[in-house]
């Protein structure tokens, strides 16, 4: 269906050197697109362009960090002269800090919140006044399950991204006449690199316990894989979701609907 295509637009995707974000620019590029990319580091930048030319796919990258707000202006401005005026954002870019909360350091609370809720403000807030200005936009925030739920060690993460659900539902109540549709992506337990350790198998050889607490706790039985991102990502880039917005689209397996088998 031509409603799912992307050509002709430009759109930027924070932190896709690797992991999700390199599986949601992909999509986006293969749907028809031109990408940008960036990264806080060069040399992950570098990684992220040799990744995706070996995969056939010509992106723009850029050395950005995103709670950095002239930063984040200075390539905004690059990309619009250089590619032209964004039309679709993914703030994507974010970290965890796996820490229980009494232990964790202010420093550490406020880095996880500047990166994780504070760049995608920056971000759009960047990017909102040309897409005014053009008629149309499309956000996609990368929220999380922990925008719905707590855990043992996420105190930081949990905060922030259950502030990026509101984020976005507040960007689609200030710029939902302007025809720009901001929605989030909740992803489930993908297996990336951010999530090796918690499915390393232990020294006897048996599943990491944590490992085989989320498959119990899953219908579908498995962990998601950053290709399960990418349909969800096209259609809220795409036209096909012009009348969709302040949604999370949770991709979980069925997570948040199960209470989980009887012991």
């Amino acid at each position: 269906m031509t409603q799912f295509r992307l050509d002709g637009k430009v759109a930027l995707v924070t932190g896709a050197s690797h992991g999700i974000g390199y599986a949601i620019a992909s999509a986006l590029a293969e749907a028809g697109a031109t990408i940008a990319i960036n990264s806080r580091k060069e040399d992950s930048v570098k990684r992220g362009l040799e990744a995706f030319k070996a995969d056939g796919i010509n992106v723009h990258g850029y050395v950005c960090d995103v709670t950095n707000e002239d930063d984040v202006n200075t390539m905004v401005t690059r990309i619009e002269k250089e590619i032209g005026v964004i039309d679709i954002l993914v703030n994507n870019a974010g970290i965890i800090k796996r820490i229980p909360m009494h232990e964790m350091t202010v420093a550490e609370f406020r880095e996880v919140v500047d990166i994780d809720l504070n760049g995608p403000f920056i971000v759009s807030k960047a990017v909102i006044p040309n897409m005014i200005k053009k008629g149309h936009g499309k956000i996609i925030n990368i929220c999380s399950m922990m925008s719905e739920l707590g855990r043992e060690t996420v105190s930081a993460y949990a905060a922030a991204k259950g502030g990026l659900k509101m984020l976005t539902k507040n960007i689609c109540s200030e710029y939902g006449e302007h025809n720009i549709q901001c929605n989030g992506i909740g992803p489930g337990y993908i297996a990336t690199p951010q999530t090796a350790p918690l499915r390393e198998k232990q020294p006897d050889g048996s599943p990491h316990p944590f490992d085989s607490f989320i498959i119990s706790k899953t219908p579908a039985a498995r962990w998601g894989t950053p290709e399960d991102l990418k349909g969800p990502a096209v259609f809220l880039a795409s036209e096909a979701s012009n009348f969709v917005n302040g949604h999370i689209l949770y991709v979980d397996g069925g997570i948040l609907a199960y209470i989980g088998k009887q012991p």
